[in-house]
């Protein structure tokens, strides 16, 4: 299925014909419009398509079709395909997929790698889309959705980046109200940030969305692979997410909800369904030799290094008291971490968790990092981190969270020596009830920079070798909050 291939194709822009994939420049210029006007041939794929986890050289396309298909994909930079429309004629080689039939057995989505990119390039990619009984010698297909990219920097090279996070979509019966169903997606989209990292809570797969007021197809609790599937193609029904991943790549990891609230995955028998309805309708690099693996590493540039932890699938139980064998992280993922801040030559390392630093998250014992009041956090693993960070005097840290339903940032000073060692921003919700706001904890010793709720929000970073910018927005698209770190040499 993930096997795909590439070789030079001859497509003359003309019309549509059997044996090779071709389509008028005119219908190309009509389908790039990326303000809200649906793709030709779109209604082949009812989920829109996404584009994530893109590296300097690779970049990961997904799809759904709605029943078995036949799928291809053509991809060239966006100067070829432009040289090509100018001229009229035969099109210079392309990159083009093997022809690939969706089936039941992924829910008819695909996850499609396009590999060996240039680095800092913008591409252009074309979904075609034939009937399941097509073989590759005689594809007669139609262009069901196009799309663009730009493949990130490599490490030598300093540039600006923006980008946007948020979590927690569609919680506490907030989910898809009209047809643009999420429009807080909009206001995001008009940032026009460089990618957007989603921190988890994807779907509330064990939360009722009752209709009115919101749109049908969630009014149910998911337990299995199949509705949890449902789940996840509910909320892709939302016109302003399909625009907005149509448009903006995105780097994903889940947090409890995509299984059921607050879940400790070695300890959770409905955990593998969950996971595996979330990797088919998202685009998640994982290494061959560990598939399920979801913990990754993103490198824009020379000035950011991203870290993004998987703060479920290897936790201990939340109730277990904590101590040298309570983990959150597992220790190979925690190894990877520590590894990875020593050796990172980026100007800012930042660690994306899904669960906060500080905040106090009792229940069924703490969800969170910190260990008050009832000592059955993971208080010790994140000080193992911590002692990294001041240890090997790694400078530029900064911590992006959500989980929690409100807006909160703190600069942190552990060691008490008056040196801030690390910042802690988190955010959210994107469309779920406001939490009900607590205070950070005075173990790590914080400076509190703001603690509010009461509205949807995201936020939104701007990086450069000198600084790193947070700014939080509103559903309205309103400013909130600003804070600029400068970089410490």
């Amino acid at each position: 299925m993930r096997a795909f291939f590439r070789f030079a194709g001859c497509f003359a822009l003309v019309s549509l014909i059997i044996g090779c994939a071709v389509f008028s420049s005119e219908s190309v210029r009509s389908s790039s419009s990326s303000e809200g006007k649906p793709f030709v041939g779109s209604d082949f794929l009812p989920q829109g398509v996404a584009v994530g986890d893109i590296s300097a050289q690779r970049a990961l396309l997904w799809l759904r079709t709605d029943g078995p298909a036949s799928v291809q994909i053509e991809w060239a930079t966006v100067s070829r395909w432009e040289r090509a429309s100018k001229l009229a004629t035969v099109m210079a080689p392309v990159s083009r997929t093997a022809s690939v039939t969706t089936t039941a057995e992924t829910d008819y989505t695909l996850i499609i790698p396009l590999e060996d990119l240039i680095p800092a390039t913008r591409y252009r990619y074309h979904v075609l889309v034939g009937s399941a009984d097509q073989t590759a010698r005689r594809l007669s297909a139609s262009l069901a959705a196009m799309g663009e990219f730009t493949t990130l920097p490599d490490e030598k090279t300093s540039a600006t980046v923006t980008f946007a996070w948020s979590g927690d979509l569609g919680g506490q019966k907030r989910c898809r109200q009209g047809a643009g169903g999420y429009p807080i997606f909009d206001v995001i989209r008009r940032q026009h940030p460089d990618f957007f990292l989603f921190l988890g809570d994807t779907i509330y797969s064990d939360d009722i969305c009752p209709s009115p007021p919101n749109e049908p197809g969630a009014d149910f609790k998911a337990t299995t692979l199949q509705t949890y599937r449902v789940r996840h193609r509910y909320q892709r029904g939302a016109e302003a997410l399909q625009r907005f991943l149509r448009t903006v790549p995105v780097y994903v990891i889940w947090d409890d909800h995509e299984v059921r609230n607050d879940f400790a995955g070695p300890y959770d028998e409905q955990m593998p369904a969950g996971r595996q309805a979330l990797r088919e309708y998202w685009p998640i690099a994982s290494p061959e030799e560990d598939l399920h693996r979801m913990y990754r590493s993103v490198r824009y540039g020379a000035d950011l290094e991203l870290f993004i932890l998987d703060t479920r699938q290897y936790r201990s139980r939340n109730e277990d008291r904590d101590g040298p064998f309570k983990t959150m992280l597992g220790d190979a993922q925690l190894k990877w971490l520590l590894d990875g801040l020593r050796a990172s030559t980026a100007t800012w390392k930042v660690i994306a968790t899904s669960v906060p630093l500080s905040v106090e998250k009792v229940g069924l014992g703490n969800d969170g990092w910190g260990n008050e009041p009832s000592g059955t956090g993971f208080g010790r693993e994140r000080q193992v981190i911590v002692d990294a960070i001041l240890g090997q005097t790694i400078k530029n840290v900064v911590f992006l969270a959500g989980d929690v339903h409100w807006v909160q940032a703190n600069a942190y000073d552990p060691n008490q020596d008056g040196v801030i060692d690390f910042h802690e921003y988190m955010v959210g919700p994107l469309s779920a009830r406001p939490g009900r706001l607590t205070a950070a904890s005075d173990e790590l010793h914080p400076v509190r920079l703001v603690n509010e709720a009461g509205y949807q929000n995201f936020g939104l970073v701007r990086v450069t070798k000198d600084a790193f910018e947070v700014t939080v927005v509103d559903e309205a698209g309103t400013k909130r909050f600003s804070h600029v770190v400068p970089a410490r040499p």
